[in-house]
């Protein structure tokens, strides 16, 4: 990313939280407008994504699911630039009204082995993270390490704030993994998205239909050190957010990791197929895609 697009967070952060909400609101909602009829790279990659998630879409359907799943990023980012200004306390008390199967994690964390939450790059995540640091104290998550380091620190100072433990994917002091796998042995929360694989070691997986591959982590973490795993969707409400903890995947040891995946990416499946629009997913995320991204970009470099 460049500089100039890490001072424009940096201003987005300063400026979108002195606005009120409504011209905030009206604001990102007329960006994604924009960025719907305009049909940028994004736009065309969430296109494509989300006609695998409704096969049965006509292109009209996937123009409205397009334009609301915009809205829904940009309502992301919105409240992202606001969320560290807005009352914590009202932001808790609404996901602890809009949550279901909280009770996994109480269970999970009496087993003394600490529970790992998968979930997806839906809704906001931020959001359910404040309640859950209200819930049950700071969690640990990875977050991937963004250019120029100014943004990347920003985002982990920010994330900090709200009372998470931000780790980087890469060139931490220490190994991202071994610190998880500490937390939770301190019988911790670690939270991990497991719906896009960033690493050449993803376990395939059938998603929608389709062959892709999931990240290992949060199996493999649970097989390694006993911790509850714990699938969980969120999305957004009219006025809010919404969670969904789903009840948890029995791993069963390292041998158990592939199914233990297979079996996130169907509930993941079922909680994105319920809410499309919330699912902000704008890069490749099927073998297929991936595949033919690789050839267009050596095609190219080879010009």
């Amino acid at each position: 990313m460049s500089g100039l697009a890490a001072a424009a967070y940096g201003l987005g952060w300063r400026l979108v939280r002195l606005l009120p909400e409504a011209a905030a609101k009206t604001l990102f909602r007329a960006g994604a407008d924009w960025a719907a009829r305009r049909g940028g790279p994004g736009a065309r990659r969430l296109r494509a994504n989300l006609a695998r998630v409704v096969p049965q879409a006509g292109p009209e359907e996937l123009d409205a699911l397009v334009r609301e799943g915009l809205r829904s990023y940009a309502r992301y980012w919105m409240e992202t630039f606001r969320l560290p200004t807005m009352d914590v306390t009202a932001i808790h008390a609404n996901v602890a009204a809009n949550i279901t199967g909280a009770e996994y994690i109480t269970a999970g964390l009496a087993e003394g082995n600490g529970v790992v939450i998968a979930l997806t790059h839906s809704g906001n995540w931020d959001a359910a993270g404040t309640w859950l640091v209200r819930e049950h104290g700071s969690f640990t998550t990875v977050v991937e390490r963004l250019k120029p380091e100014s943004l990347f620190e920003k985002f982990v100072a920010y994330r900090e704030s709200l009372g998470f433990e931000i780790l980087p994917a890469e060139g931490g002091a220490r190994m991202a993994s071994v610190v998880m796998a500490e937390r939770l042995r301190e019988n911790r929360v670690v939270c991990l998205v497991g719906d896009r694989d960033l690493s050449p070691r993803g376990i395939p997986v059938t998603f929608f239909g389709q062959p892709a591959q999931l990240p290992a982590g949060p199996a493999y973490l649970a097989a390694r050190t006993g911790a509850v795993l714990l699938p969980a969707g969120v999305w957004f409400t009219d006025d809010g957010w919404a969670v969904r903890i789903h009840p948890p995947v029995p791993v069963g040891g390292v041998k158990g990791i592939p199914a233990a995946t297979q079996a996130l990416a169907d509930v993941f499946a079922a909680d994105i197929g319920s809410h499309p629009a919330d699912w902000h997913m704008l890069q490749p995320v099927w073998t297929a895609d991936k595949e033919a991204a690789r050839a267009a970009a050596a095609g190219e470099s080879a010009r």
